[in-house]
């Protein structure tokens, strides 16, 4: 395969003004798959500036043609599935499975977008005590910042472009460095659907920092979007704050999973599996904490260990494999601290908990029970394949627990009563929760969190109405 490894600026490849690079890994083998560009301040001037004369022209265009050219990126990202799939897996170790997943899940934003590009309604009303009119539009906010993670090196990267060009908006992507070459090999495609050239950037560096501080102090950008750790969404607001940047911020999770005792424990069992192993568990909306009813904990304990037991572990490549290796080392040997934490404090190992030797940054399922409050993977996120159960023994206080963190992305519940079901999600303070299945995710649903998880939806009509502004008009006739 061919990797893209340069800058992409203004419809150009680009070695980049320093001329440095850095590495990209294969998790499976450790082995350098390619060098890649490493953007500094100056090309960050270089796509601003063309992003500005971009702009101008593209926010005339109608909401028609913005339409027509993301269904077009819809169709040749589909023409291409296997290729991003395996790409994904290359770069970021996921099973090949998993990332075709993905690949699916990145290609359905152009789609949904292409049809909500033509739906960015506005109003006209009566104001009631002039009598005067008021006319409210929606207007594109300008050149965006996407900064994007490793976990999902399509998706996270689709979800923002997509409703960025259906609103009209420019964007520089920097893409995470541990994971560049997907969102690189996706400009190609993005040319031949139709989009022109300086709307789009791509500016891999491993000066994150500097670089992303100095975009966001140019008075001509208008918004940051951010999908990463809550620690370093804390860092981007103060920064944007500067400029008083709109944000996006998709941030951490610790996801409750509550299993009450009169849920079917076979969909229990499946809704927690992808709800914990989705990714590898890589996923801010990872299954954190299993709470699982004490009546029927031995049987889920027992049932949900083999099922995660049975997992084949090895090179993504392999179609056979479910488990590829974790990114790189630093999260694999931070997934082993959570383990040896727990156990450490009286936790039941189930199945896994080895580190798995040779090449590779691999970690094996691994279930745990009994986990003490006072484990430290109970208060951060594991992102790894690694379960914690615990057991509860009413509603109240499960709600309590589930509630007991500064997190508040998603949260899944699975109970055969409905009414109890709905009434336990209200009260859940997450801005997503899966009832009765353990995945969240879809183009057509406002993605986002409460509390320290972030600010702002992605997906949705929600999702584009972040990269817009509303603007009133007062006027007499």
């Amino acid at each position: 395969m061919q990797y893209k490894n340069k800058l992409f600026i203004n419809g150009e490849w680009l070695e980049g003004s320093s001329k440095e690079t850095f590495n990209v890994l294969n998790p499976a083998s450790e082995e350098i798959i390619t060098a890649v560009a490493s953007a500094d301040v100056n090309d960050a001037k270089k796509a601003i500036d063309a992003a500005e004369s971009a702009f101008k022209e593209w926010s005339k265009t109608s909401p028609r043609d913005r339409s027509v050219i993301l269904k077009h990126a819809y169709e040749l990202f589909m023409n291409k599935i296997e290729d991003f799939a395996e790409l994904i897996t290359i770069e970021n170790g996921k099973a090949y499975a998993d990332a075709k997943g993905e690949a699916l899940y990145s290609a359905e934003f152009f789609r949904w977008y292409s049809e909500e590009a033509v739906r960015a309604n506005g109003q006209i009303s009566q104001a009631p005590a002039t009598g005067a009119r008021i006319v409210v539009q929606y207007k594109p906010i300008g050149i965006s910042v996407l900064v994007t993670p490793w976990n999902y090196p399509a998706a996270m990267g689709t979800r923002k472009i997509a409703p960025a060009i259906a609103a009209g908006c420019p964007v520089i992507i920097k893409p995470a460095s541990e994971t560049p070459l997907t969102m690189l090999e996706l400009m190609p495609l993005l040319e031949e659907a139709g989009v022109p050239k300086g709307l789009l950037s791509v500016l891999p560096s491993r000066n994150t920092s500097k670089l992303v501080d100095h975009l966001l102090h140019d008075p001509r950008v208008r918004l940051v979007s951010f999908t990463g750790s809550t620690e370093v969404g804390r860092k981007l607001l103060k920064v944007a704050a500067d400029q008083v940047l709109k944000t996006s911020m998709e941030l951490g999770g610790n996801a409750p999973l509550i299993i009450f005792d009169d849920a079917d424990i076979n969909i229990a069992i499946e809704g927690a599996l992808v709800a914990k192993m989705r990714n590898l568990g890589e996923a801010c909306t990872a299954a954190n904490r299993i709470y699982v009813h004490e009546d029927i904990a031995q049987e889920f304990k027992s049932k949900f260990s083999v099922r995660m037991g049975a997992l084949k572990v090895g090179n993504g490549l392999d179609k056979s494999v479910d488990v590829g290796p974790l990114v790189n080392a630093e999260t694999r040997d931070k997934v082993k601290y959570f383990v040896d934490d727990a156990l450490s404090k009286g936790a039941e190992l189930c199945v896994g908990g080895q580190t798995i030797e040779g090449p590779g940054f691999y970690y094996p399922p691994t279930v745990l029970f009994n986990v003490s409050d006072d484990s430290e993977c109970l208060n951060d996120e594991i992102f790894g394949p690694v379960a914690a159960i615990q057991t509860f023994k009413d509603t109240e206080e499960v709600i309590t627990r589930a509630n007991n963190t500064e997190y508040g992305l998603v949260a899944y519940v699975f109970t055969e009563d409905m009414k109890k079901g709905m009434q336990v999600c209200e009260r859940l303070d997450y801005g997503m929760v899966g009832l009765n299945r353990g995945l969240v995710s879809d183009p057509a649903a406002p993605f986002g969190g409460t509390k320290q998880s972030g600010l702002g939806r992605e997906g949705g009509h929600e999702g584009m109405l972040e990269f817009m502004e509303a603007q009133y008009i007062s006027a007499i006739w």
